[in-house]
């Protein structure tokens, strides 16, 4: 698994290398489903995490490194490694990845969420 995720990662940092998509396209990858637990917003340390971005990022970080998966969390192929872990949360900072709802939902909750990957950016949806 940590070979694939690697590569994915390759062929992602190709692409957006290379220039080979056009100006302003963003090209969608995919997209993982993952409940947002208790587990997911608390740190790695066991602090309280203080935003939206965090708690995604550790989610995968408790699904690829320490083995703490949720019944309804599904796999991905781009967040194996730290470094895509915090590439990701430096994505979901970033103005329209996640929405005032969906970022309170989380703060305030264990919501189903899904992660939509672009070329360029990430989105989180709310499910439930």
């Amino acid at each position: 698994m940590r070979v694939h995720n690697f590569c994915a990662a390759l062929v992602t940092a190709a692409v957006l290398a290379s220039g080979a998509l056009p100006a302003g396209a963003d090209e969608y990858f995919g997209s993982y489903v993952a409940r947002l637990s208790p587990d997911d917003h608390r740190a790695s340390d066991n602090y309280p995490l203080d935003n939206a971005a965090q708690v995604v990022r550790q989610d995968r970080a408790n699904y690829h490194k320490f083995g703490v998966v949720d019944s309804e969390d599904d796999d991905d192929p781009w967040f194996g490694t730290a470094e895509a872990r915090a590439q990701m949360q430096r994505m979901l900072e970033r103005p329209g990845a996640i929405d005032g709802p969906t970022r309170q939902a989380i703060m305030n909750g264990t919501p189903l969420v899904e992660v939509q990957v672009y070329s360029r950016s990430l989105r989180v949806l709310l499910l439930r």
